[in-house]
This record gives C-alpha cells, structure tokens and sequence, in this order.
C-alpha cells in the first residue's frame, strides 16, 4: 500500500530542509554554489524545487516553511477552490499545515477563519494569535452545533480535514450548499467509526476530496513551489507571514522531538538543526 500511496516517496523522514547549495550537478542560472536555500547532513533535490532563502528569515524558520504552506496552498486554492468572500474551516488548528492555511485564509479575504482543536491553549491561539473568527473544540460532543450556530445555520463553505474519521459525521453536518471538504489527514486512523449520514453528501451537493502533496510528481510540485514563491513568499519578507515555531531541537534529541510531536501539546512547528 505504502508504494501505491506515495510511489515518488523516498525511505528517509523529513521533506523540508533549509541550507547552503554545496554541489551543483548542471549549471543553472536558477542557483549557485553558496547560495543559501530552504534528517540528513546532505539532500539531494531537484534545483526547481529551491527557494532562495529571505535574509530576514532565520535558517529555523526557513525550514518550516516548505511543506505546511504549499500544502496549504494546494488545498485552498487548486482542491477547495477558496475565493475572496468564502468561509473557510481548518480542523487541528495548532498544526503547521492549518497555522500556514489560516493566515492564507485571512490574508486572501475569508469572509470568516474558523480552527478546531483538542485544548483551550489552542483554541486561544486560533483566536488570539492567528486571528481566526472562532475555534471549536472537538473534544466536546456538540462542536458542530456550535459551529452551525456561529454560521446562523449556514455552514462552511470549505472544510479541511487533518483528523478523518472522529469528525467526518460532524463535516457533513457543518458543511454548507455546494461545500467543499478536503481530507489531508489521518490523525483519528484510517476507517470509520459510526454510521455517517451520506445523504447529506446528496442533500448538500457536498464534494469530498482527499489528497496529498508527497505523492504528486515534481511537475506538479514546481508548479506549486513557483506559486508559492510568487503570491506568499514575499508576504514573509514584510513580515505579513509568520512561521510559528513551537521548539527547536538539536538532531541528537530528534527522539525527544518525535515525543513531543506525539504528545499533541504542540502549536506549530518543531524544527531539528544539524550542528
């Protein structure tokens, strides 16, 4: 299954990195030897997937950025077709692909920015820090009710989902007219555990999309990285855009790193540095 799902995926962990062109195979006139660009000393990468490296950036928060934010860009954009005026909900608010999703949301003219997350520091965090309309715990078994409540009954237009199957009943629920929902994400496992309501999906002319960035080919990933540097990267330069990081670790502690991600205390990134 692991080769179907992901046939382009590598055998190491990690998919973003920041650092210094040490050895080019081609001349390019993209990159050159010294240039500074965003679990291993040495990766090997194709130079159309570089981005040269913001001098306002710390080389830290430059390799937060790659991952959570053309996956976000991936999904409001080319899957859940957000425009200017539609609302958009990101569940697992405190993850790096929703913090990345969330100021892009508000940035492009949500007409409301909702979170979803598991405890109250999160949710604050929505709130406070990224400045989201209103976050709902998940926790509780009324969430979507409240959600419908803070819509007046109307829903959200665009759902993306990192959680699956503990809250796909409460999506269809919350889920406007002509809705679109994006599954990204597994946090809650892989199958079903109660018996969802599918004619809400007819009722509702709800469209249901799962997707992933590793498993896309590196055409597709150009595209999106070009995109990316155009329409959100200069955003960072002015400080419009934020990389929040939660910890940083030195690679020898990268165990201790895995166990704080997997204690869900984490709000944004954990980053790993190479000494």
């Amino acid at each position: 299954m692991e080769s179907i799902l992901c046939p382009n995926a590598g055998k190491y962990l990690g998919l973003e990195f920041s650092g210094m062109v040490e050895e080019l195979q081609d001349d390019s006139n993209r990159v050159k030897v010294g240039d500074e660009v965003a679990y291993a000393e040495y990766v090997v990468v194709s130079i159309h997937m570089l981005i040269q490296k913001p001098s306002q950036l710390s080389w830290e928060e430059c390799a937060g950025i790659p991952e959570t934010w053309l996956t976000a860009l991936k999904v409001m954009y080319e899957i859940g077709e957000f425009a200017r005026g539609k609302s958009i909900l990101w569940h697992a608010g405190g993850s790096g692909v929703s913090v990345s999703g969330i100021q892009l949301s508000i940035a492009g003219g949500a007409s409301a920015v909702y979170a979803t997350a598991r405890s109250d520091n999160k949710l604050d965090f929505c709130t406070k820090t990224l400045g989201c309309t209103a976050a709902f715990n998940t926790n509780t078994p009324n969430w979507d009710q409240e959600v419908m409540k803070a819509t007046n009954g109307k829903g959200v237009d665009i759902v993306v989902d990192l959680i699956g199957p503990a809250v796909f009943s409460g999506n269809l629920r919350i889920a406007a007219r002509d809705a679109g929902i994006v599954l990204i994400g597994l946090m809650s496992g892989f199958k079903l555990k109660d018996e969802a309501d599918l004619g809400l999906l007819a009722f509702k002319r709800v469209r249901y999309e799962g997707s992933t960035l590793r498993s896309r080919d590196l055409q597709f990933q150009r595209k999106l990285r070009d995109y990316f540097v155009e329409h959100a990267l200069p955003e960072f330069q002015d400080g419009k855009f934020k990389v929040y990081i939660h910890r940083v670790f030195p690679w020898e502690q990268v165990v201790e790193a895995h166990k704080l991600l997997e204690s869900n205390a984490v709000t944004g990134k954990i980053i790993c540095t190479i000494s």
